[in-house]
This record gives structure tokens, sequence and C-alpha cells, in this order.
């Protein structure tokens, strides 16, 4: 199993938003790609780096090879909705894990 991770941290006066948008909108259009059999959605409790709130959206995939595709065929269009929703009051950065069984 392969666990795609994107970490976001959002300007505090756009929390309620970014929750909001990325529950009922963002998330559902990833998952629609067929690509993620799951996804869940955290807030970080513990980090603090002084500007911000952490959020981690996490999506879950069978094989690296679909997350190739979702990242090759979706993910610069999903990219650019929240560029655009939410311009300069976010940054993020992805890691790619995987299951050790």
């Amino acid at each position: 199993m392969i666990l795609y991770n994107v970490t976001i941290n959002i300007d505090v006066d756009k929390e309620e938003e970014f929750i909001d948008w990325m529950k009922h909108v963002h998330m559902p259009k990833v998952m629609e790609t067929g690509m993620f059999f799951d996804c869940k959605f955290f807030r970080l409790i513990q980090e603090n780096t002084g500007e911000g709130v952490n959020y981690s959206a996490q999506y879950f995939t069978e094989t690296f090879e679909k997350l190739q595709l979702y990242q090759e065929q979706f993910a610069d269009v999903l990219r650019s909705d929240i560029k655009e929703k939410f311009g300069n009051h976010y940054v993020s950065f992805r890691s790619v894990l995987e299951s050790v069984d």
C-alpha cells in the first residue's frame, strides 16, 4: 500500500474556508480520479511553525504505478485549483510512504 501525503500550511484567516473546500470540493475530486481507495484529513496538533495552521491530506492507493498515473494525468490540474482558490495564503509539500508489512 502507498500513502500519498500532502501537508498544507494555511493562513489562520483562511482556515475555515480551507477545511470546507478540502472536505467538500478538493478531496472528492481527487477521489473521483479512481487512483485512490481511501482518504483521510488531519489537523496537525503538535506542530507549531508560528505561522498558519497545518493539515495533512492523506490518499491511499494499492500501487506506486497508480500514484504515478495520478501525478501524470491529474495532479497538475488539481494543484492549480488550490493555487487559484488560496493563492499565497498557503504552502504545501508532498511525501510518499510505502507500507512495511
